[in-house]
């Protein structure tokens, strides 16, 4: 990949990085990762906005903006779209729901297949979790938090699908606190299609509270 696309890529895994982060992680000088962020703003790909930083000059974080995040979208989203509107077209808003529900029960078997097969632990069930979801093209991955655990997705293959029928998101986060059951609590924290940077949920054992 060029230098260009390894920046979207580390920006699209990230919250907000400095040119130095960028530079750093890329191989590339602050003022070469600085000259690429600037130019990928004026291709309307980037954004930054400017944080306290001690006593000395506010810090410049860099983060993708909604086209930076287009840019990995799924090639099939038009037909996606247009096959969702037909669908509602034949068969009205309740034959949608029962499309979306037949993907959920789908979804919540194959997810807890794949956590029956690991350690019952914490950590293994949602790693497991975290590995499907990115073989299906999430790009995710679980962090260790002081209340629990984050699951975080980094992209969104049916974000078009979901833009038009947000059904489809309503639909996983039932499917988590299904395939990881009753003894987790699971909110969404961060939404995509509310202004977030990604998908990010909080969950926590219900004993721990």
């Amino acid at each position: 990949m060029s230098a260009r696309d390894d920046i979207l890529q580390l920006l699209k895994q990230s919250d907000a990085l400095t040119a130095a982060d960028v530079g750093d992680a890329t191989g590339l000088t602050s003022m070469g990762a600085r000259g690429h962020l600037e130019r990928l703003e004026r291709d309307g790909l980037v954004q930054w906005q400017e944080t306290p930083h001690g006593r000395g000059r506010p810090r410049r974080l860099w983060r993708l903006t909604r086209d930076g995040h287009d840019r990995f979208g799924d090639r099939h989203d038009r037909l996606t779209v247009e096959l969702i509107g037909q669908v509602r077209q034949l068969f009205g808003d309740d034959g949608l729901n029962r499309l979306i529900g037949e993907r959920e029960q789908q979804q919540r078997t194959r997810y807890q297949n794949a956590l029956r097969q690991v350690p019952d632990s914490p950590q293994a069930k949602l790693d497991a979790l975290a590995a499907e979801r990115s073989r299906e093209g999430y790009m995710a991955e679980v962090i260790a938090t002081d209340g629990g655990w984050e699951l975080i997705e980094h992209h969104c293959p049916i974000c078009a699908a979901a833009e038009t029928c947000q059904n489809f998101c309503r639909s996983e986060l039932t499917v988590f606190r299904d395939s990881l059951g009753p003894d987790y609590e699971v909110e969404r924290a961060e939404h995509l299609l509310s202004d977030g940077q990604r998908c990010r949920y909080a969950i926590k054992r219900r004993e721990d509270e």
